[in-house]
């Protein structure tokens, strides 16, 4: 393994906005399969558009399977009481709520967050 120079860090640094924006682009795709679709996925095509066109910023594209594992990771946290149905009760209200299994939606955002994160090291790797 070979020590990271300060030229490849600088490289790496400057890459890494690029590479958030494209994971906000891949929560916007995300988005496409709830309600909010409607809205997030013309935003989407419309930043992708606009980071296609910057010269270079496709080479952090990468982030998009980061952003959707994002987006996974938090519907996991949202359900983690699941799966099934839990009860609740305050001194002054009482209810039920239906959670899914946070499970597959655990693995599925950790896999794509890695693969992501893995994929964009390596291509700087490759690069430098």
């Amino acid at each position: 393994m070979t020590a990271s120079t300060p030229a490849s860090q600088h490289r790496l640094r400057s890459r890494l906005p690029w590479f958030l924006a494209w994971a906000a682009v891949g929560v916007g795709f995300a988005l496409g399969i709830s309600a909010l679709g409607l809205f997030a996925v013309p935003l989407a095509l419309l930043v992708t558009i606009l980071l296609i066109v910057r010269h270079h910023a496709d080479r952090s594209a990468f982030g998009i399977p980061v952003g959707m594992g994002l987006l996974s990771l938090y519907v996991a946290y949202v359900q983690r009481k699941g799966p099934g149905t839990v009860y609740w009760h305050t001194a002054t209200a009482s209810g039920a709520d239906q959670y899914l299994d946070p499970r597959p939606w655990l693995v599925a955002g950790i896999l794509l967050v890695a693969a992501g994160v893995a994929a964009f090291l390596w291509r700087e790797r490759r690069r430098s």
